[in-house]
């Protein structure tokens, strides 16, 4: 018997993260806790970061571009979860400045139709002896790029137009 790999349906930009939302994640009412939407969104970034080669073993100042702090985060509920099974993070990044990034996501439908949950979240890389921030590699700036959003591409190259514009003032 052979197993066939799980499809992950595309969307438009971004990626879909197949998640699992588990019986003991619902709450009281049957729904899925409020503060499991966050762990699931959570969990796809990290297998999404970790698969491209970014990792965390426990040693901040070799984690390189893992040693990030979250500075905002915005949650909208949409419609409830209401049984365990297969769903699916939409990931994407709305905007990646020089030691910021902001990414939007949405729990979703395993086929990304139906969105459930969506928000963004603003994370700063910062260096792990002085806890400043600092900026993104090279690597990491090239991971994130593939996920900008259409508008944010480009959005993206007319601050780039800008700053070269100023620079070339100066």
């Amino acid at each position: 018997m052979s197993v066939e790999p799980r499809q992950v349906p595309t969307v438009p930009y971004g990626e879909l993260v197949p998640v699992t939302v588990h019986f003991d994640d619902l709450d009281a009412l049957g729904m899925l806790h409020n503060s499991r939407y966050p762990l699931l969104v959570e969990r796809a970034w990290a297998e999404y970061w970790h698969g491209r080669g970014f990792r965390f073993d426990g040693d901040w100042v070799a984690a390189g571009d893992m040693c990030n702090v979250i500075k905002e985060m915005r949650l909208s509920y949409e419609r409830p979860v209401t049984r365990p099974g297969r769903y699916a993070a939409h990931l994407w990044v709305e905007r990646l400045g020089r030691t910021g990034l902001t990414y939007g996501f949405r729990l979703c439908s395993a086929d990304g139709a139906q969105t459930h949950a969506q928000g963004h979240r603003v994370l700063v890389r910062v260096d792990a002896r002085t806890l400043r921030p600092t900026p993104w590699s090279d690597h990491a700036r090239a991971v994130a790029a593939d996920l900008l959003r259409p508008a944010a591409v480009e959005a993206e190259r007319e601050a780039e137009r800008e700053a070269e514009a100023e620079r070339d003032a100066a």
